[in-house]
């Protein structure tokens, strides 16, 4: 209750001051494209970002406000003795390196059987490489457009 209530007086702050710019359409646009402020509780391109990049997975569970997403287990038809759940979190609402978070989990079939298996590092760094660049797109696309 108390992040939407100050989500919304933050939009309010911003808003007050941009509105009065009417002269100035692209320092305004710039502005709130460079803030942090969301209709969300976790920073917008992040989120965004990570459904993109998730779009290939059935999803489970997605949580704006408290930036999480979960998706179904994934198996890639050209290894189908292999699947994937992996869970992205947002932890800020700044467009940072450190705000993004990527867990998953693998499981190999043995003998008809889903079998716990390790997840190479390099796949979740990968992952928050790829949702972030594309985050560092949307917010500059927002810039110029």
């Amino acid at each position: 209750m108390i992040r939407p209530l100050r989500t919304a007086l933050m939009v309010a702050v911003v808003a007050l001051p941009l509105a009065a710019c009417g002269g100035r359409s692209g320092t305004a646009q710039a502005d709130l494209a460079a803030s942090k402020v969301t209709t969300i509780g976790v920073n917008s391109y992040l989120w965004r970002a990570s459904l993109d990049t998730l779009s290939f997975m059935p999803l489970v569970q997605t949580d704006s406000n408290g930036g999480v997403i979960v998706t179904d287990w994934y198996v890639n038809p050209q290894v189908p003795t292999e699947r994937m759940k992996v869970t992205v979190s947002i932890l800020d609402q700044d467009l940072r390196a450190d705000a993004v978070r990527v867990a998953a989990l693998r499981e190999v079939n043995r003998g008809g059987q889903w079998v716990s298996a390790p997840v190479a590092a390099a796949t979740t760094q990968k992952l928050e490489d790829i949702i972030l660049t594309k985050a560092r797109d949307l917010r500059r696309a927002s810039i110029a457009g």
